[in-house]
C-alpha cells in the first residue's frame, strides 16, 4: 500500500539535497521513488514546494516549471546554472551539464 505522506516526505527531501547550481528532472527523482511517477512528483511540487529549492527541478529537456520561467532564471543565475539561451529569447537549463544524483 502506498503512504502518499511517506511519498510526499521523500520527494521533500530529494529536492531539499539537490545542491546550488544542479537541477533533476521530474522522472529522475521518481526513479528513486518506491511508487509513483513524474507526474507524482509534479503533484506534489505544485502543492507543497514553497519552502523548497523548486528551481532546481526541471523536465527532462531543462526547462522549469510553467509560469516560473523569471523567477527560476534569476535564481539559476544567482546560483551559476549553465543556462541554454535560444534565440527567441527564452531558456533551458544545460541539463546534460547540471543533472545531478544523488549518493547512496
Amino acid at each position: 500500500m502506498r503512504d502518499p505522506d511517506a511519498t510526499n516526505e521523500l520527494v521533500r527531501g530529494i529536492v531539499a539535497s539537490i545542491p546550488p547550481g544542479r537541477v533533476m528532472a521530474y522522472g529522475d527523482i521518481a526513479a528513486l521513488l518506491p511508487a509513483g511517477g513524474p507526474r507524482t512528483v509534479g503533484r506534489i511540487m505544485r502543492e507543497d514546494s514553497h519552502d523548497l529549492p523548486w528551481w532546481r527541478v526541471v523536465n527532462a529537456s531543462g526547462r522549469p516549471a510553467p509560469g516560473a520561467e523569471v523567477a527560476a532564471r534569476e535564481r539559476y543565475r544567482a546560483e551559476g546554472t549553465p543556462l541554454k539561451e535560444r534565440v527567441d529569447g527564452t531558456y533551458v537549463v544545460d541539463y546534460e551539464a547540471t543533472r545531478w544524483t544523488p549518493g547512496p
